[in-house]
């Protein structure tokens, strides 16, 4: 259920750095990318993805038009939606098309949407998992976890988008199940743990708890004070940035007791980021 093995696409192709608008993508890499051939190099690739397109050509493939002409009819409706609408929409489905397989098919089908050559269905995946109300907290972080280190950005972005609402509702429990990621050697699970907990986030719901009280994230904060990856850092930077905006005084608080414990230029640039909306 992925790649035709007689399907060549030339080295180049992956080794493009993506077009800058999305009328500059060039016929064939559009191609190549709805069909699901090749994952986006850059968020204009990421953001041309028609989803429902690209739904329907990969069940095509994988031989379920009969299973999806129903759906097919149900996402007419979603024409104009954002992306960020899309995704989930496309993954609730996925989510109810699985719930009605024996076990084992659910399985092959579920990894077969997991390890897909394309970021956009890998994406699918994500929001299976984080709209999948027969599965906890926990385990929903256990399942989520390779999507949050995927080495693709768009994946690891939806990766988190797709369990914050469990987060937010299991606000302590999560932060507490967080706290061994923001010390995993990994530093795309370090990133996971602060950027899927940011009070405002990116195209999400802010989470109000931690709006009001920001201390406490300070564990998992503490953890990444000081990271070496610019990825961490700026997670952590932006995060307390958000913090800023509601309680701008902890905020310079938590950077002075940084700066003192930790004086290294990983810190320093962390506190400047975080309190570029201060100064």
């Amino acid at each position: 259920m992925n790649a035709k093995p007689d399907l060549f696409i030339p080295e180049d192709v992956f080794l493009r750095k993506g077009a800058r608008r999305a009328t500059e993508i060039p016929e064939h890499i559009r191609n190549w990318l709805q069909a699901g051939h090749i994952e986006s190099v850059n968020l204009t690739e990421w953001l041309a993805i028609d989803h429902v397109s690209l739904f329907q050509k990969v069940t095509h493939e994988w031989g379920m038009d009969a299973e999806t002409i129903e759906i097919m009819e149900q996402f007419k409706q979603l024409n104009g939606q954002r992306i960020m609408k899309i995704i989930p929409a496309i993954g609730m489905q996925w989510l109810n098309l699985l719930n009605r397989l024996p076990v084992n098919e659910r399985m092959n089908l579920f990894r077969s949407i997991a390890e897909h050559r394309s970021d956009s269905v890998r994406c699918w995946a994500a929001y299976i998992i984080g709209l999948n109300s027969g599965l906890n907290l926990t385990e929903k972080l256990e399942h989520i976890r390779p999507f949050g280190a995927d080495h693709h950005f768009g994946v690891r972005e939806i990766a988190w988008m797709a369990v914050r609402e469990s987060i937010s509702a299991e606000l302590s429990l999560a932060l507490q199940q967080l706290i061994p990621w923001s010390v995993d050697p990994d530093p795309l699970i370090r990133r996971f743990a602060i950027e899927s907990i940011r009070p405002r986030g990116v195209w999400a719901k802010h989470i109000q708890e931690l709006k009001e009280n920001p201390a406490m994230a300070l564990p998992l904060l503490d953890a990444v004070k000081s990271d070496a990856h610019k990825y961490v850092q700026d997670s952590v930077s932006n995060w307390l940035n958000d913090a800023s905006k509601t309680n701008p005084e902890w905020v310079r608080q938590v950077c002075a007791t940084w700066t003192q414990q930790s004086n290294t230029q990983h810190t320093r640039r962390i506190v400047t980021r975080a309190t570029r909306s201060l100064t």
